[in-house]
């Protein structure tokens, strides 16, 4: 995130794309609510009429996989009634003439044609954002989980870069992070092109300055992405560890998924439940939970926060940190041997300049936002103020392209996922609470009414719902939240494997899974007629 989440209420126009935040990301919404109640107008794109989108001003029911067409198209009107900043784009921005230039073929009517949305609302939403003094993008996995996902990124900047709102109070492109330490699994390096701090494996000087610092030879390439190393699984891939993750229901193609874990000729898993994905498991390693161990956070707005342990891990449980320290050294590696959580984070800030100025006692108070380039700097909630750290914003000429793979007459239905406010991920920690069971039971397909008639189905019944990877069977709730030829599920039910459907492409630079867009059909499942049990009959 560019800025802080205080500054959800400062905005004049806050534009949401892609990002379901009341049930995804409910506490920071309440500041979103609270900026429009102080009179922020609120733009909302999203294929489902979310509850984000009944509070907004101006709802845009975007067709899924298609958010670069309106982007590009918001960008077009931006350039055609003269509403850039000049200024902005002069001082701090680079490559303006080609990309004004490259929008002017894509009008608002020929995105009408591919995202389903009006043209006159396109034309509104882009007013409305170029014409703000504070204008905010907030968006989240429905931008990234597409074969372009980087590119729908690139097209937000350019919004940005073209407005001038970015660096600056209240406006800035804030991605919100899924999980408490997403940020901060980056910042130290849980990435494989880049070392801890974002700092790139293939740059010389940063390979001489961990060979000093680690005391031996690094990698000279890009490591592997987990999508890659599961297509190596059994081939190069021989070993494995993982940390924290329930691979089995998160991932796309769930058989491919099981097929490569299999294929492994050792597994381990760390977790503090026995999960899906442990339960393939050679060796499982009882890890402590968040509120069992001590260490730092760093959160989706960039702020460093120190964890204190509450109760002491159960059993023979050991923190992550531990339990990684002793592979290492058991493998006959050097430099593993901490005994304290703090040396770590030391050693982070002492490698990492967005760290630099950080150590263990100075992040107890977690009022520190990255980067804190050095000791006695007060860090930077707002990114990109004085200018872009590698120079000048540069403005992409980005396209549109359809998702990998389209509706046909065989798969006639548009299938997206996502998260439920009730549940959480893969359900691993939330599916063993009674109460939240009680909430959400079991997955539903969401469809629209309409959509049930045309089909012949009932509300409540099961369906087989099948994409060309696969089928499986789920009941469905008719809803008008879910427009006509999309349907939804989240994929937090182990029982309902939606990943089974999923998986039918990636981004090619960060090889995240088109997860929000997968053809599928539906078709009536009917159950046979269950006789009374005598009992019944009698009473």
């Amino acid at each position: 995130m560019s800025n802080p989440l205080a500054d959800m209420e400062k905005p004049d126009v806050i534009f949401c794309i892609g990002t379901n935040m009341t049930e995804a990301h409910p506490v920071a919404a309440t500041r979103l609510k609270r900026a429009i109640a102080r009179g922020a107008k609120l733009i909302v794109a999203d294929p489902r009429r979310i509850r984000l989108a009944e509070m907004a001003h101006l709802y845009l029911p975007i067709r899924v996989g298609s958010d670069a067409a309106l982007l590009l198209a918001m960008a077009h009107v931006i350039v055609r009634e003269g509403l850039y900043n000049e200024r902005f784009i002069a001082e701090r921005t680079e490559g303006w003439e080609r990309f004004k230039e490259h929008v002017q073929q894509f009008s608002p009517q020929w995105a009408e044609g591919i995202c389903q949305v009006p043209a006159q609302d396109i034309e509104t939403a882009a007013i409305w954002y170029a014409s703000a003094d504070k204008g905010a993008i907030y968006y989240t996995l429905g931008i990234t989980e597409h074969i372009c996902g980087v590119e729908n990124v690139q097209t937000l900047a350019n919004l940005a870069l073209m407005t001038g709102h970015i660096g600056r109070e209240g406006t800035g492109i804030n991605p919100m992070r899924g999980q408490n330490n997403i940020q901060g699994a980056g910042d130290s390096g849980a990435l494989p092109n880049n070392y801890p701090g974002f700092q790139p494996v293939t740059d010389p000087v940063n390979q001489a300055k961990f060979e000093k610092a680690y005391g031996r030879k690094v990698d000279l390439e890009k490591g592997w992405t987990k999508v890659q190393a599961l297509d190596l699984a059994g081939d190069q891939v021989h070993a494995m560890i993982i940390d924290g993750e329930n691979t089995l229901v998160s991932d796309p193609n769930r058989e491919h998924c099981e097929h490569a874990l299999r294929s492994l000729e050792f597994l381990v898993v760390m977790d503090i439940f026995l999960t899906e994905t442990a339960q393939l498991a050679d060796v499982v390693l009882p890890a402590a939970a968040w509120g069992e161990v001590d260490g730092v956070f760093t959160n989706t707005e960039r702020r460093v926060q120190r964890v204190r342990a509450a109760v002491p891990p159960p059993g023979e449980a050991k923190p992550d940190w531990w339990i990684i320290s002793q592979i290492a050294q058991r493998m006959g590696l050097k430099g593993f041997d901490y005994d304290h959580p703090s040396q770590i984070f030391n050693e982070l800030c002492e490698l990492s300049p967005i760290y630099h100025g950080l150590d263990w006692e100075r992040v107890a108070t977690g009022k520190y936002h990255w980067p804190v380039p050095y000791k006695g700097h007060p860090g930077t909630p707002i990114l990109h103020q004085d200018g872009f750290v590698n120079g000048r914003g540069k403005f992409s000429c980005t396209h549109y392209r359809d998702p990998a793979e389209t509706i046909d007459d065989e798969y006639p239905v548009w299938l997206t996922t996502g998260r439920r406010l009730e549940s959480y991920h893969t359900r691993t920690q939330t599916g063993r609470s009674d109460g939240i069971d009680y909430l959400l039971p079991q997955e539903r397909l969401e469809v629209h009414p309409e959509d049930l008639a045309a089909w012949g189905i009932q509300d409540g019944e099961w369906v087989r719902l099948c994409s060309r990877r696969g089928c499986i069977k789920i009941r469905v709730k008719a809803t008008r939240r879910s427009p006509r030829g999309t349907v939804f599920a989240s994929f937090a039910f182990s029982d309902t494997p939606i990943n089974v459907l999923t998986g039918s492409g990636y981004d090619p630079i960060t090889h995240t899974a088109e997860l929000k867009v997968c053809p599928v059909r539906v078709e009536p499942v009917r159950e046979p007629a269950v006789a009374p049990s005598p009992a019944a009959v009698a009473d």
